[in-house]
């Protein structure tokens, strides 16, 4: 008897696909679930495991992903805010003081207010239009020139007439003391200015070694006592440009890298006064673009190798000067020619004196990124006094009225032996970002630089999942295609 089959026995069960290509799909879909599941179950992400938590309900599920995603919000948030931070190229300026051992001295410049002598002056001189017209009728007067012709060929050498008819520092320089030891005219060197004639001490130039002092206060610098010769002023007659109605020196306390620029920079210094300047060095730092707007390049000039505002300006000038009148000035550097007395009223002073004041887009100097300056507090007392009046006029054979007019005192000192260093820094930079994102990642989903690592790693074992599953697609397809070929060729 054959017993029929049970309802059982015939029912259909779950067939299994012969496909291995539909096989290794489904080898992969486990793969990457089971990659997935291990990477939730051991990462140090906040939240994620509760979001996939087979033990949490659907609600719990939802308040845990709305609370990922806000994290993962102001993450974003606060990170591309202080990327647009560093964006931005902050900065932040120090100050502070520096002790030191002994400190150089500064270059100091010094000119007469008066240009030319009138002591000095020759026909020959007054010929020439060194003067204004307004002056030579009554300075002709003053000095009995009567009946004079110029040659008609004469010419000078704008220098050569500068250097003779500028005031000498052997004539005014009455007494002279750098920490308290006598130094004379040979201390100075000769330097020339839109003032003309003036003398620079410690420059280091001509073979004159930099000074240092060892102490700050009076008595620790440069103490001089001038003759200013008021006697020798041109006479003024009417009212120019070029009038000046003052009586005295122009001073300028600066680095010896840096040519004087004491037109612009300088301070006046009055007759009948002792006059205490106190100094203190300043050592400036700025950042390049795009933190700043400091010169960091070499300058670009034939004249000078080290940058400064000063150093840009007067070759500025001068290259002015050589486009519009085919000459410089005395006091500019270069090998040109130097213009003769016609050229300095007719085209040179008029020239500069439209750059300094007006034209401010031909001479733009930049600030160096590196710079040296002095700060000054200046005080004074009356001199002489009414008790050493007469001891002065006795010793330098003046009167006690030509002591008062002419005779000044110049101490020149570092308040104390520091400086102040004013320094520009970055406020921020990839280090502060990199820790500024890293402390906000622990804050809001409790990541490190090592949970970006398991990111990663995660990211490779999926890659790896994925270049075998494709490997083995791409096998089956060669197979698949030999097969199909011997089918054909055996038919």
């Amino acid at each position: 008897m054959v017993k029929a089959p049970s309802s059982e026995s015939m029912a259909p069960g779950p067939s299994k696909s012969n496909d291995p290509q539909e096989s290794t799909q489904i080898s992969l879909q486990n793969t990457l679930k089971e990659t997935t599941v291990q990477f939730i179950r051991r990462t140090k992400v906040h939240g994620l495991k509760f979001i996939f938590s087979p033990n949490k309900s659907k609600f719990q599920q939802i308040i845990w992903i709305l609370a990922f995603l806000l994290c993962i919000s102001l993450l974003c948030t606060w990170s591309w805010n202080r990327i647009f931070y560093l964006m931005s190229y902050p900065v932040v300026t120090k100050i502070y003081m520096v002790w030191a051992h002994n400190m150089s001295f500064p270059a100091v410049t010094l000119c007469n207010k008066n240009v030319f002598r009138v002591s000095a002056l020759t026909k020959d001189d007054l010929s020439l239009s060194i003067l204004k017209e307004s002056h030579r009728p009554g300075l002709l007067r003053l000095l009995d020139f009567r009946n004079y012709a110029p040659p008609p060929d004469y010419s000078v050498n704008t220098t050569e007439m500068m250097s003779r008819l500028g005031h000498q520092l052997e004539d005014m320089l009455l007494e002279c003391k750098f920490r308290g030891e006598t130094c004379t005219f040979r201390n100075f060197s000769t330097i020339y200015t839109r003032y003309g004639k003036c003398y620079t001490f410690n420059s280091g130039l001509d073979g004159n070694p930099l000074l240092t002092t060892l102490k700050g206060g009076t008595g620790n610098g440069l103490e001089i006592m001038l003759d200013i010769q008021q006697d020798e002023y041109l006479p003024v007659w009417g009212e120019t440009d070029e009038t000046s109605y003052e009586a005295g020196i122009k001073v300028q306390i600066h680095s010896q890298d840096e040519p004087p620029f004491i037109d612009q920079l300088g301070f006046g210094v009055a007759p009948g006064f002792q006059t205490f300047v106190s100094c203190q060095q300043q050592l400036l730092q700025y950042l390049p673009p795009p933190w700043g707007d400091c010169k960091s390049t070499p300058i670009d000039s034939e004249f000078f190798s080290t940058y400064s505002i000063t150093a840009c300006r007067i070759d500025c000038e001068t290259r002015y000067l050589l486009e519009n009148c085919n000459c410089r000035m005395v006091h500019m550097p270069g090998t040109s020619t130097v213009c003769t007395p016609d050229q300095y009223k007719d085209c040179a002073d008029p020239a500069l004196d439209f750059l300094v004041e007006k034209d401010n887009n031909y001479c733009v100097c930049e600030t160096p990124c590196n710079m040296t300056r002095y700060g000054k507090e200046l005080s004074m007392v009356k001199i002489p006094s009414k008790a050493s009046a007469k001891y002065l006029a006795k010793k330098f054979n003046k009167t006690e009225q030509y002591i008062g007019d002419n005779i000044l005192v110049l101490d020149i000192f570092f308040e104390a032996l520091n400086y102040e260093k004013i320094e520009q820094k970055k406020a921020y930079e990839i280090a502060g970002l990199l820790g500024d994102i890293g402390g906000q990642m622990g804050l809001f989903i409790g990541a490190s630089v090592l949970t970006i690592l398991e990111i990663f790693d995660y990211l490779y074992e999926v890659k790896l999942n994925l270049f075998s599953f494709f490997y083995q697609q791409n096998l089956f397809s060669i197979h698949d295609s030999s097969y199909a070929v011997k089918e054909q060729l055996f038919l």
